[in-house]
């Protein structure tokens, strides 16, 4: 049993949402040994906040594309992912231009997260309709993937359709890596049919372990391409990570924990701090 790697979620809203904490603060986690830091997203949230919304309308959210975009040009090595891309309210063929640049100028850093939203005032900005948006991301997940891997891409699905086009560049990575995100059984056959890996939010051991046997309980009746090889587990945990978490993690199974700072974090030095303290060297 070989420890988690460790990444780190936010690093594009909040207090990371200034350019000079965001560069600190990944610069800061590539040199500690963190394997990736993680964008979240919401285009509009709405106001007032009300449930299920989970940030007050004020809090900055940098684009994902422009935020890792910018890391890539101040990082070497560290790995850049998207936690999470609410894909069904995204037009797939711009973001597929999107994501294969923000590849390409990495060389290759990007871990692309998605899932398929919940908040309906963002997705209703968005001209996504709540209902089918599982569906409608399948899609444009597939059509996404044909204009990152072929020239003269064709594809004729119920949401998306283009004949004869070629998008460049292409993504440093031949197979682009793709991780699933969500809690639902739905979202773990998506996981194993589509995804390189899958990453549950705010799930403490007990609850990974119940999602990793669910994972588990999909896989043994469904087909997984061989490309995507062994299903990849990203955990951000429920509370502050303690060494007895970490073992918990390990053993459910869990190949990366993705730390969040809490709301006691509010100043650079607190988040400096903080990485510091959940650096890889500390478990």
């Amino acid at each position: 049993m070989s420890a988690p790697t460790i990444g780190m979620f936010g690093i594009n809203f909040g207090l990371m949402g200034d350019p000079g904490t965001m560069t600190e603060v990944a610069q800061a986690c590539e040199a500690a040994g963190y394997d990736s830091v993680w964008t979240g997203e919401h285009i509009v949230l709405p106001e007032p906040q009300m449930p299920p919304s989970p940030a007050a309308p004020e809090t900055v959210f940098v684009d994902t594309a422009a935020a890792l975009s910018y890391l890539a040009a101040v990082t070497t090595t560290i790995k850049l992912g998207t936690g999470i891309i609410i894909l069904p309210q995204r037009q797939p063929a711009v973001l597929a231009k999107s994501l294969a640049s923000v590849d390409h100028l990495s060389g290759g850093r990007l871990m692309f997260g998605l899932g398929v939203g919940y908040l309906e005032p963002e997705m209703t900005a968005c001209s996504t309709p709540m209902a089918r948006r599982g569906e409608r991301a399948d899609e444009y997940l597939a059509a996404m993937r044909s204009l990152w891997t072929t020239d003269g891409a064709s594809f004729d699905g119920e949401f998306v359709h283009f004949d004869g086009v070629t998008a460049n560049p292409k993504p440093a990575q031949a197979d682009l890596h793709t991780v699933v995100g969500g809690h639902s059984r739905r979202a773990a056959r998506r996981a194993v049919e589509h995804a390189h890996g899958w990453y549950g939010f705010m799930r403490d051991p007990e609850t990974a372990a119940t999602d990793i046997a669910t994972l588990r309980s999909v896989a043994s009746e469904t087909e997984r391409p061989d490309h995507l090889g062994e299903l990849e587990i990203s955990i951000t945990p429920a509370r502050r990570l303690t060494n007895d978490d970490v073992e918990a993690y390990a053993a459910a199974g869990v190949d990366r924990i993705i730390v969040q700072p809490g709301r006691s974090v509010t100043t650079r030095n607190d988040l400096l701090a903080f990485v510091d303290a959940h650096g890889p060297s500390n478990w």
